[in-house]
């Protein structure tokens, strides 16, 4: 049939030569094409043939665009996001009702014709001579169904949109030519599916599914009446007849569809008559998509999601290839999202710090040995309003973040792991007093930096001789000074790198200058919670991990990126670091963020003049990282409002320790606790094997706690973190 179809819509294209033979060929007339002369009719007739056997026989329909929901851990769902509003649904989840109103008021002679309908043609040729204008069009279903396809093809390029609609005669010719490979190859019932899939029903809802749900709350297999027959009448102005901006123009539209329903008999009068008697009833539910709808602060993970899949090459191997994966939509995107960590998080974030305060506090949370994120926090919700932002300030700047935080003394224990690897026992000392000048020390270029400058420690009591962990909990500057310079520049930038720390989160180059082990390079709290994760993981690093499986439309899964693992040092190295750590929180500089109820480790940050703090530590299940900061303009913290009280004193312990406490006190609620090995960490007393490091004259003491702030004076330097 369809052959016979294509051999008569080419003899009637040669025919066009004629007025009459051009309008009913193309549905020219119903498109409002008029030839101005019988020799110009015969010349594009003649050319329409030629394109029409020029044209691949195949019509191949790409998938449509709809939802994609993302998922948390447990199954929630985080957000339902899409380029276009759309959920395809089959054929049995569409009620009748709606299918029969569309054909009734579109093509009522849609079972009876193939792709082309010469009857309905010459009857609209006929209506619109009489009119004299174009008041009836002579389009199937079928042709509008392939109009569609071109339409959604173009997406949102309206140029290709304006293309697609373009009334010409080499159009018409070719959705002919297609719509008759559709009806080869699909059922009648397949092609009114599938429009009612596609078509736009206006108020940004695609197809009957999401038109259904945006105009009446209910499903489309669920549909009255009265709400089919308003549907069906939507596909021909869904702007004009816009229920929710013209009701009246839209209730009038619909009791036509109704009308016109009984008087083909697929309704009774009475049934038309108390249909047209009810109102519109509309239940409107409106737009709610995107990341910015998260409901438990997850829109920063939701949009490290996205960035994700639009920059990982599992994802398709160019941009172009990631962003028409997304667009298409369909997509059942799963992630490693804590529930429960993410609760505790942004809980812990929002009760210390306040939207509307000029300091941030911002925390992730990863698991040691996966790399799977599991919370990510922000005192500023994510959004476009007063007190929000979109920008991520847990993640690189590549990742949609921040220019990061200076990282202050929490860089400390990646000097010490890198002196460890490099054969320096614990139990190094060095003499050391208030102040000295910086040791020299060459990079891995062989770039020399000479001895110069000062280093020097917050309280002028931290002077005398330490050992690794003495210095690490008291946060001792000048012994990090001196542990780098004998470690050398070289081995403690390459331990970093190893850790995940290969560049500024700004995507500048990493500092490896002297004053590096105060924490002078800007990172993020991602970065520094996968570090702290592989000293908890006994040396296993694993790069970051979101997401765990995608299903696409069809069922299938899609491949994932992985976290990529490696042992970035000995696991000897690793518990000796944490058993450093645990005295910071046990009785030193982080005493005020230490857990009581399970094993935990962990290093206090604040950089000059206390404008950044930090706490970074991990328990055997769990690692994460908090900075506060003042994102805007940084400036000194003390003195701040933040969460209802004024910062008296601004250090990593003090500000940012107790938001990392609460955060994971109730992460872990219900966990059972896990330990690290234990090592025999060396006893307080000087180390006779060290006759390298510096011996200097101990300065003047007083009673002021120890904290972990220096400021080195060498101008030619960058100015030192502790």
């Amino acid at each position: 049939m369809a052959r016979r179809q294509s051999n008569g819509l080419r003899k009637n294209i040669r025919l066009s030569a004629t007025f009459i033979g051009a309008c009913v060929v193309g549905g020219v007339l119903a498109a409002g094409l008029v030839l101005p002369a019988v020799g110009a009719a015969g010349l594009g007739a003649q050319s329409a043939v030629q394109n029409f056997d020029s044209l691949p026989d195949d019509f191949k329909t790409p998938p449509l665009s709809q939802a994609s929901t993302i998922y948390d851990a447990a199954g929630g769902t985080i957000a339902t996001v899409y380029d276009r509003d759309r959920t395809v649904v089959p054929s049995d989840q569409i009620t009748p009702m709606v299918k029969t109103a569309l054909v009734d008021i579109e093509d009522n002679r849609f079972y009876q014709h193939g792709a082309i309908d010469l009857k309905g043609v010459l009857r609209a040729l006929s209506t619109n001579a009489n009119a004299g204008g174009t008041a009836q069009g002579g389009s199937t279903l079928t042709q509008q169904y392939v109009k569609n396809v071109f339409v959604d093809e173009a997406g949102d390029d309206q140029a290709k949109v304006l293309e697609a609609q373009r009334a010409t005669l080499d159009r018409k010719i070719k959705e002919l030519k297609y719509a008759i490979r559709v009806e080869e190859t699909l059922s009648k019932d397949q092609i009114l599916t599938n429009y009612l899939n596609i078509t736009f029903f206006g108020e940004r809802a695609y197809g009957i599914e999401a038109a259904s749900e945006r105009y009446f709350s209910a499903h489309a297999k669920d549909l009255t009446l009265p709400q089919a027959a308003l549907l069906a009448g939507l596909v021909q102005s869904p702007s004009g007849d816009d229920p929710i901006a013209h009701p009246t123009q839209a209730k009038q539209r619909r009791d036509t569809v109704l009308r016109k329903m009984a008087e083909l008999g697929h309704i009774t009068e009475k049934q038309a008559q108390d249909a047209i008697a009810s109102q519109l009833d509309l239940t409107i539910t409106r737009p709610h998509q995107g990341c910015i709808t998260a409901q438990l602060g997850e829109g920063f993970f939701c949009d490290y999601v996205h960035r994700e899949m639009l920059s990982d090459p599992a994802f398709g191997k160019t941009p172009t290839d990631r962003q028409a994966l997304w667009n298409r939509g369909g997509l059942q995107i799963r992630t490693t999202l804590d529930p429960t960590a993410q609760k505790a998080v942004q809980n812990a974030v929002s009760q210390h710090t306040y939207a509307s305060d000029k300091p941030a506090a911002v925390m992730t949370v990863v698991q040691p040995g996966t790399g799977r994120i599991l919370a990510m926090g922000q005192s500023r919700p994510y959004g476009l309003d007063t007190n929000q932002t979109q920008i991520n300030l847990n993640v690189p700047k590549n990742m949609g973040g921040g220019l990061g935080f200076p990282t202050g003394s929490t860089f400390k224990p990646i000097v010490a792991a890198a002196a460890l690897e490099d054969s320096i026992p614990p139990s190094r000392s060095y003499t050391t007093g208030y102040s000295m000048p910086w040791p020299a020390m060459t990079d891995c270029s062989g770039g020399r930096y000479p001895e110069g400058g000062e280093v020097h420690n917050d309280a002028t009591s931290l002077a005398g001789t330490f050992t690794m962990p003495q210095a690490m909990a008291k946060s001792v500057n000048t012994y990090f000074a001196s542990l780098e310079a004998e470690t050398g520049l070289c081995n403690v930038a390459q331990m970093a790198n190893k850790l995940g720390i290969t560049q500024q989160a700004g995507g500048e180059k990493l500092g490896v200058v002297p004053s590096m082990t105060l924490g002078t390079n800007d990172l993020t709290p991602l970065e520094m919670s996968e570090a702290y994760a592989a000293f908890a993981a006994h040396g296993m690093y694993c790069s970051p991990s979101a997401i765990t499986s995608v299903t696409g439309p069809d069922g299938r899964s899609l491949a994932v990126p992985q976290s990529t693992c490696s042992q970035a040092m000995s696991a000897t190295t690793a518990d000796y670091v944490t058993a450093m750590l645990k005295g910071v929180v046990q009785d030193g500089t982080g005493t005020q963020a230490g857990l009581t109820d399970r094993e935990n480790a962990g290093k206090t940050g604040t950089t000059n003049d206390g404008k950044q703090v930090w706490f970074v530590g991990y328990t055997p299940e769990m690692a994460g990282a908090t900075v506060v900061g003042d994102t805007v303009s940084p400036k000194p913290l003390e003195g701040q409002q933040m969460g209802g009280d004024v910062i008296e004193n601004a250090f990593g312990g003090t500000v940012a320790g107790p938001i990392w406490r609460d955060a994971m006190n109730d992460a872990l609620a219900g966990v059972p606790a896990g330990s690290f090995t234990q090592v025999q960490l060396p006893q307080p007393g000087p180390d006779p094997g060290n006759t390298s490091g510096p011996t200097n004259t101990p300065g003047p003491t007083d009673t002021t706690s120890p904290t972990d702030t220096s400021t080195p004076t060498d101008p030619a330097q960058p100015q030192g973190q502790g």
